[in-house]
């Protein structure tokens, strides 16, 4: 019994830190793909200089690619 919740928590803890991983890389590709596909525009300096509506495109373009890849890793 005791085996087999010690084994439930490592599998859990594997797919939490495969989760994380694959967020984190997700993110910074997608993050990279899209400032390479707006050339024209700078995103980053945009946000610097508080222009809220870039900073909302770039946060739901970070939420959404959570969202796959989390529906993507999920057991």
């Amino acid at each position: 019994m005791i085996k087999q919740i010690l084994l439930d928590y490592v599998v859990t803890f594997g797919w939490a830190i495969v989760g994380s991983i694959s967020i984190g890389l997700g993110i910074i590709i997608t993050l990279w793909m899209f400032d390479k596909f707006t050339g024209e525009v700078s995103e980053w300096k945009e946000i610097k200089e508080n222009n809220i509506s870039v900073a909302i495109v770039l946060a739901s373009l970070i939420i959404a690619c959570a969202w796959v890849v989390s529906s993507i890793i999920r057991p």
